[in-house]
């Protein structure tokens, strides 16, 4: 026990270290647009406590944005999200539910129960992710260090069961009688049927605070929008009542994936700008203009300067296409390590070069760059980290966000939302995030991908392609 007890005191001194590094950058805020508020959970322009290991870190505290539109609720708040495990967001929905404000929660079916139920046996049989996932969740909740939840500590960590044992109904992805969509990948909240809050941020340790295993962990690089507009609530208010439908133990009437009829792309116009919302999936057969990722294509075809891509996950070849085309555009791009030298990743065909699968076979219609860039690259962030952002930055004057990922999946299989914002202010603080990263990473041809590029040469070498 004290060996244990004295190497959490290491990592801790550790983590504090890393914290008081990343001190030293201070930046200086920005204004926010009264109409839509930016924020960032790793921006070196505020600092807060982190509510869990209780030490003071940088960056905007994302649950608090959530915890205080929860608070400020009068008559209901919905939740659409892939995933939800934070405690005090959890405690803030059952207070609001308590005083008889209408609360309902979706989740994606893999999160739909508490994870507390989880034993170490369990734990130990899942895949890499999911075993790393479940053991930070279970050294969280387990707050004595005795190896075990005690139902008071479930009642205490585990989001989810909170909720349960409160009677907030929840929903999943399979109440629609199915074994569920490709994934319920929404992150988004309605309050009062006036204000949205949304972005790339799961409801998370990991994707607002960071992995509890690991101190420099900030959390995945996430961005949250809060936008007062009724007009927009609504269009967000309509799309979770398709997937509620009659709520909990109704009929299998939630619509989820496909099953909805299309939503066109609604102009929301603010007074300091305009916001167009839209919402995935769509089906196969559906003209690709049509489609978010049409519609991400279209947006980005009118930029006339610039375009800095942040994102989580890259490999719709129509949009690499369209960027493609325009030989006189300032293009960054940044993609998490884990995914851009993947072989469907389009950061290969910027960089004008073509990597095989682990199968030895090519993306289909692949088209690497002649006139290829060496501006796109990985950021270098804590261990535990990733770049989930999924933001476009066009011309410093608009910005393409939301829960949606450049990929196929999100496009005909997810439950997903997409924001294009028209708005300087706004544009100026994805502009400072963008500049954070970029200027702490690696690009062009990295030594990561000269050894991807040589394991693959190895692996498929004398395979006819």
């Amino acid at each position: 026990m004290l060996k244990r007890f004295l190497g959490l005191c290491a990592i801790a001194t550790a983590g504090l270290s890393y914290i008081g590094w990343q001190r030293r950058e201070p930046l200086t805020p920005l204004p926010q647009d009264p109409y839509i508020q930016v924020f960032f959970n790793q921006t070196k322009t505020s600092q807060y406590r982190d509510p869990y290991r209780h030490s003071q870190r940088s960056g905007d505290n994302l649950e608090k944005v959530l915890t205080d539109a929860i608070s400020q609720a009068n008559t209901s708040v919905d939740v659409a999200v892939q995933e939800l495990n934070l405690p005090q967001v959890a405690k803030a929905l059952i207070d609001k539910a308590q005083a008889g404000v209408v609360v309902r929660v979706i989740v994606d079916n893999q999160y739909s129960d508490g994870w507390s139920g989880r034993d170490r046996n369990w734990i130990r049989q899942q895949d890499t992710y999911s075993r790393g996932k479940y053991e930070n969740l279970f050294i969280f909740g387990d707050i004595d260090q005795d190896g075990y939840i005690s139902p008071d500590e479930a009642a205490k960590r585990d989001a989810i069961l909170m909720l349960r044992q409160a009677g907030v109904p929840i929903i999943d992805d399979t109440d629609d009688g199915t074994k569920g969509s490709g994934l319920m990948h929404h992150k988004f909240m309605v309050i009062d049927n006036h204000q949205v809050i949304t972005g790339s941020a799961n409801f998370t340790l990991s994707g607002i605070h960071g992995d509890w295993l690991i101190p420099e962990s900030q959390g995945n690089a996430n961005a949250m929008l809060r936008i007062t507009s009724p007009e927009l609530a609504d269009a967000y208010t309509q799309e979770f009542n398709l997937m509620w439908g009659d709520g909990p133990k109704g009929q299998p009437n939630s619509l989820f994936g496909v099953a909805k009829s299309a939503r066109p792309l609604k102009n929301v116009p603010l007074p300091s700008g305009q916001v167009s919302v839209h919402f995935s999936p769509h089906r196969t057969d559906t003209p690709l203009g049509q489609t978010t990722n049409g519609i991400i294509a279209s947006t980005l075809s009118n930029a006339s300067q610039s375009v800095d891509l942040a994102l989580f996950v890259f490999t719709d070849q129509t949009i690499a296409n369209t960027l493609g085309a325009n030989p006189h555009l300032q293009l960054r791009t940044l993609i998490d390590r884990s995914f851009i030298y993947r072989y469907h990743s389009e950061a290969l065909d910027m960089l004008g070069i073509a990597l095989p699968s682990h199968r030895c076979s090519y993306e289909k219609e692949n088209r690497p760059w002649h006139s290829s860039i060496k501006t796109v690259g990985y950021p270098t962030l804590a261990d535990g980290d990733k770049l989930h952002h999924k933001f476009a930055l066009l011309d410093n004057h608009t910005v393409i966000i939301g829960s949606h990922n450049w990929s196929n999946a999100a496009n005909h299989k997810n439950d997903e939302n997409l924001l294009i914002i028209k708005n300087v202010t706004v544009a100026q603080h994805f502009k400072q995030e963008f500049e954070r990263l970029y200027k702490r990473s690696d690009l062009g041809h990295t030594d990561y991908l000269k050894r991807q590029t040589i394991k693959m040469q190895e692996k498929c070498e004398g395979r006819e392609f």
